[in-house]
């Protein structure tokens, strides 16, 4: 790849699942990428620069920034990835608990855009990548918080296009469906108790979440959509990718809310 068209790309959250891949294939093609997560992940400093940063602290964001600054002199995309998600009724999970998850998700990303806007702004171009969810349009059942979080990046998304339209500086959400990452083995998953009234519909929930992961497409299917957005000359507003993604937008298009919300409790068993 000629210099002039080698991005200089951070990528938040790529310790494992869609942000590694991400990292992976982008240095493959290469792009100078930077990837953070809290802890070192094995192997990934021979594939790309590792910084760490916790999206849940201001001075961390800030100095992960400045030394990607500092080796790379710029920044010319980012890639907002770093998430988490609890699941449970939205009876029981705790307001600790549902303002963690906006502390990741959405302040996260916020903190990240904080640091990077003024670099590309003053540069005059930049491209930022917002990873959401079909989910900020389509709400799973007892991932409400998560839910919640992902349609405000939706909505932070398309603000942040119009605000930054004249400076040159493009905005792209990327939307995952259904994805085999380790993500959801990670999830909060005890968050409602025994005692919960909704114990039997979140048992059938979670397990058609987890019996839909072996069978969900990999993580390099978002990764490719990530490497699409950066280097097309001019990238869509929005992708989609994974299992049912597709259909998300033409459903919420086309069908009353009520047949949405009914296809949802058909595909969740409620």
């Amino acid at each position: 790849m000629s210099e002039s068209r080698r991005q200089r790309v951070l990528i938040t959250g790529a310790s494992s699942g869609i942000g590694e891949c991400a990292a992976r294939a982008l240095a493959a093609r290469g792009h100078h990428v930077f990837g953070t997560s809290r802890t070192r992940h094995p192997g990934s400093e021979s594939a790309f620069h590792w910084l760490r940063m916790d999206v849940c602290e201001d001075a961390s964001v800030e100095q992960a920034v400045s030394e990607m600054l500092d080796q790379a002199k710029g920044i010319d995309a980012v890639v907002c990835n770093a998430g988490m998600s609890i699941f449970g009724a939205v009876e029981d999970v705790s307001i600790h608990d549902a303002k963690k998850q906006f502390e990741t998700n959405f302040f996260g990303t916020l903190r990240v855009l904080h640091n990077v806007l003024p670099v590309m702004r003053d540069a005059g171009a930049g491209r930022v990548l917002l990873v959401g969810s079909v989910a900020g349009r389509a709400p799973i059942p007892f991932q409400a918080h998560y839910s919640a979080s992902k349609a405000a990046i939706d909505a932070l998304s398309a603000a942040l296009a119009n605000e930054m339209h004249a400076s040159g500086v493009q905005v792209v959400l990327i939307e995952p469906g259904d994805i085999r990452t380790p993500f959801n083995e990670a999830m909060a998953w005890e968050t409602s108790p025994a005692s919960s009234p909704y114990s039997g519909a979140l048992a059938r929930v979670e397990k058609v979440v987890r019996d839909s992961l072996p069978v969900a497409p990999p993580p390099e299917k978002v990764a490719d959509k990530i490497v699409q957005a950066i280097e097309s000359r001019r990238p869509r507003a929005r992708y989609t990718a994974g299992d049912g993604a597709g259909l998300v937008p033409f459903a919420k298009r086309f069908l009353p809310d009520r047949i949405n919300l009914a296809l949802i409790r058909k595909h969740f068993d409620l």
